[in-house]
């Protein structure tokens, strides 16, 4: 079942969050880098307070009473010249390993991607990392198209990232 998240959630995702990025990028850091990474990437506070916002919004993917997925959106945060207010992203998009593969990543997507677009048509843009070709064929199959490249920093190590946008 896919359910909007509350601001009651924000613990069980940042869990999820740092779950699921170990299991996906976990082994490619050392592991100072990726404690580091950790130790500041998901504070429970700000996702909560993100959520009571209203400007941002997340649904967790729950099988069985367990969260083991989630779709996060909101403003566009990434480092785009053309990047303007009001743009919106798809700023996180995970399932576990052992939950892929039977379509889950696209209905998150699809939650998320409704809500970006409630206002109306608008620019979006997802960032992706530059080794990571099943989601970048996923994105491309939803329209999306690289734009730009950004670092992005998991301790000493940076990642090169790909920006994709999908214009109205």
């Amino acid at each position: 079942m896919i359910r909007r998240a509350t601001p009651a959630d924000a613990a069980t995702l940042c869990t999820l969050a740092e779950r699921t990025f170990v299991e996906t990028f976990g082994h490619l850091y050392p592991p100072q880098d990726l404690a580091d990474y950790l130790a500041g990437a998901y504070p429970v506070e700000l996702q909560r307070g993100q959520l009571e916002s209203g400007d941002y919004a997340a649904w967790l993917l729950e099988i069985d009473g367990e969260a083991v997925g989630f779709a996060f959106a909101g403003p566009c945060g990434l480092p785009h010249a053309e990047a303007r207010p009001g743009d919106g992203e798809l700023k996180r998009l995970y399932v576990l390993r052992d939950h892929q593969s039977g379509g889950w990543g696209g209905r998150l997507f699809a939650q998320a991607e409704r809500w970006l677009l409630e206002g109306g048509p608008r620019t979006l843009w997802i960032g992706v990392w530059s080794e990571n070709l099943g989601a970048q064929r996923f994105y491309g199959r939803h329209g999306f198209g690289k734009v730009g490249e950004y670092e992005f920093p998991v301790g000493r190590t940076r990642d090169r990232e790909f920006i994709l946008r999908r214009l109205p």
